[in-house]
């Protein structure tokens, strides 16, 4: 996008795990800004039938519904000026449609939307039906990315071996973001980005090309494979307009949203972004020209994400963040209750904040990994030196918070960051915005300034690169 004079009006969606945001930015002196927001909770989970309860899918529908939601909410005035739309959306998952049947369009209260029609659940991210015995007897990507449970490519051979029927009744595939763009440009083949395709597996990134022959030989279904284009790029033009947004608005080949929240604040090479929210990363930009090795070291705890540009990012990403905080209040509110006591959880999280901000320290080392991590699945929590002195709220809460950002540290680690060149932390997430005990503890592991309030927004990003 570098170059090229920014558009007037620029409209930017996240398709997330749990919400739907939808941003405009408008052209102003200081560069584009954030003329309106809306976000939408999907509740879109939904039981698997396939995979029992291993799977982790969401109800497309519910999806879109959350997606029209946000879009009515959005004054119109401004929508009808939109020029470029930028999706961005959850890695990893599938979602499979009919060509010619993914959706309906129909005329709604602020003009014509698009419904789902003949289209799968999403199987997301988080989905754990390929067990590590199954992903073994798969055969060995060309990637540099480890393979992984949730990963598209992984679960259209779980489908392939243990429900052929399933994938007769589609002929189309991709992430959430790539079927929208699918959709709002009648897309024939779906068109995937650099980003998504090395999130499915079986991508070498490279030579931005599938591992076609690998995945012939053992009878995947090439078929369902989108066509591959670099993040930037427009993959077409809207073929109706859009809850009032000109027909013919040019859509940007879909992002993922992790490189889209990080283009989002990353202004320059020397920063690395800390965000914790649900999960938590640190990421750092690699020097220009970095190529990833060919193929990966599934013991390392670093992934090279492909990023802008022919760029790379390095990510420690942790399956641990401020759910593990979360499933210690909820194990407090659980023992209050079997005491026969009444405590409202957020009411749990202040005290408990409190309480470890009157201790500067804890002796107690608290291994946080209870959702094990990608390199490590088998790992779990651990808590260790456990001292009758340091048994108190606070003192346990204190060591929780530590523990994650150490895990984290332990993951890309602070002589890495200093080699790259690091010389600022920009922290980022729920978490770390709710949580002094966890910036304190970024600060004291961390030897560099950290700058909180760079928030990170995947679809101000996704718009920020039309």
């Amino acid at each position: 996008a570098a170059g090229r004079p920014a558009p007037a009006c620029v409209l930017g969606i996240d398709l997330g795990t749990t919400s739907v945001k939808a941003a405009l930015l408008i052209g102003a002196e200081q560069g584009q800004v954030v003329a309106e927001s809306c976000s939408r909770e999907t509740q879109a989970y939904t039981s698997s039938l396939e995979a029992g309860p291993q799977g982790m899918e969401q109800n497309v529908q519910r999806i879109i519904k959350a997606l029209n939601e946000c879009l009515a909410a959005l004054p119109q005035q401004q929508l009808q000026k939109v020029s470029h739309i930028g999706i961005s959306g959850q890695m990893h998952g599938i979602v499979f449609w009919k060509r010619d049947k993914g959706c309906k369009w129909t005329e709604g209260g602020t003009g014509p939307a698009f419904e789902p029609e003949e289209v799968s659940h999403l199987v997301t991210w988080q989905d754990g039906r390929c067990s590590p015995n199954f992903l073994s007897s798969l055969p060995l990507p060309q990637s540099h990315i480890s393979l992984a449970t949730g990963f598209g490519c992984a679960t259209v051979y779980w489908y392939l071996k243990k429900r052929p029927d399933f994938l007769k009744s589609y002929d189309a595939a991709g992430t959430i973001q790539d079927y929208v763009v699918a959709m709002l440009c009648d897309l024939k083949k779906p068109l995937m980005s650099v980003q998504n395709a090395a999130s499915w597996g079986y991508f070498n990134s490279r030579s931005k090309s599938w591992n076609t022959d690998i995945l012939k030989k053992s009878g995947f279904p090439l078929h369902l494979l989108p066509e591959v284009g670099d993040p930037g790029n427009t993959a077409g033009r809207t073929i109706c307009a859009w809850h009032g947004i000109p027909k013919g608005a040019k859509v940007g080949i879909a992002l993922g949203d992790f490189q889209c929240s990080v283009y989002s604040c990353l202004t320059e090479r020397t920063d690395a972004v800390l965000n914790i929210s649900t999960s938590a990363q640190l990421t750092v930009s690699m020097p220009p020209g970095f190529q990833p090795p060919e193929t990966p070291d599934p013991s390392s705890a670093v992934a090279y994400f492909p990023y802008f540009s022919g760029d790379y990012l390095a990510v420690a990403a942790s399956l641990n963040g401020g759910n593990v905080l979360a499933t210690f209040v909820d194990m407090v509110a659980q023992w209050t209750e079997e005491l026969g006591l009444q405590v409202e959880e957020s009411a749990i999280y202040t005290k408990i904040i409190t309480a470890a901000l009157a201790q500067n320290d804890s002796k107690l080392s608290v291994h946080p990994t209870i959702f094990g991590e990608r390199h490590i699945p088998e790992q779990l929590a651990s808590v260790t030196s456990i001292a009758a002195s340091d048994l108190s709220l606070g003192h346990v809460t204190r060591a929780l918070c530590r523990g994650i950002v150490e895990n984290l540290s332990s993951m890309l680690p602070v002589q890495c960051l200093v080699e790259t060149g690091v010389r600022r932390i920009l922290g980022s997430g729920s978490a770390l915005a709710r949580n002094e005990v966890l910036r304190q503890e970024v600060e004291k592991i961390f030897p560099f300034p950290v700058v909180y309030g760079k928030d990170v927004d995947a679809a101000v990003g996704a718009a920020m690169v039309m």
